[in-house]
């Protein structure tokens, strides 16, 4: 009986507070981060896919200077080519990690493709897809997984 009169007196005018902090943490959407086997990422955040090529991909390629991205508007399925990165060593081609449609392109990346080398998984990123199928993501690697397929392929 005393704790819960404490609890009222003390806690009582913090009520509001906790009551509006509460409901904007259910409200949150946390992005989820997955990998392809040909070393694109995407990040998924409420039902919104940002779509990359990873920093492994882009030190493999060498310093980026010219990207393709998709039309807004297009729609993709898995595993489609979405757009290409052609660097000073290499060409190579984006495939979708997922089903969609194209509603955003990163268009700094015409006129400064580097952003892959310097940021290749925040400012860098290629496209924003709405996915048709959230299901899509559990068949993709996460960080770990990633980390080991990466370490795997520097041992052959």
């Amino acid at each position: 009986m005393a704790l819960r009169l404490l609890s009222t007196r003390v806690m009582g005018s913090y009520a509001p507070a906790l009551r509006k902090s509460a409901t904007a943490v259910a409200f949150r959407g946390y992005a989820t981060k997955r990998y392809t086997d040909d070393h694109e990422w995407i990040s998924v955040e409420g039902g919104v896919g940002t779509i990359g090529i990873t920093d492994y991909a882009q030190k493999a390629l060498g310093d980026v200077v010219f990207v393709e991205t998709p039309a807004v508007g297009q729609t993709v399925d898995s595993a489609e080519q979405i757009g290409a990165v052609e660097s000073v060593k290499a060409a190579s081609d984006i495939y979708s990690p997922v089903s969609g449609e194209v509603i955003d392109v990163n268009s700094a990346l015409e006129s400064e493709p580097s952003l892959i080398n310097t940021s290749p998984e925040e400012e860098g990123w290629l496209a924003k897809i709405q996915l048709s199928n959230p299901e899509q993501i559990e068949g993709l690697m996460d960080e770990k997984a990633y980390a080991e397929h990466c370490a795997a392929a520097e041992d052959h």
